[in-house]
């Protein structure tokens, strides 16, 4: 993972992400793993459901749940939607 990554945030990251609160995340910054349990800090921002930024998040998650996306959100994975957009 790398800057410009974009990741899907979901329940495998943290308890708090699953459902319809996962969301789509492009990275500006990976934090270094925590050797001891594998958790992480990763910031980026928020992406609506037509790629565009949204909110610049910093989140601390397990580091194995974490999906790099290719192209498009998986069938059934809504990302967070915003009230307001920011240019990145």
């Amino acid at each position: 993972m790398k800057a410009g990554d974009v990741v899907l945030i979901g329940a495998a990251c943290s308890v708090q992400f699953s459902g319809d609160r996962a969301l789509m995340l492009r990275l500006v910054s990976v934090g270094e793993t925590d050797p001891y349990n594998d958790w992480i800090w990763v910031t980026g921002y928020v992406l609506d459901a037509k790629g565009l930024a949204t909110t610049r998040r910093e989140l601390y998650v397990l580091r194995a749940g974490l999906v790099v996306q290719r192209g498009t959100a998986p069938a059934g994975v809504q990302p967070r939607r915003s009230g307001s957009r920011v240019t990145v």
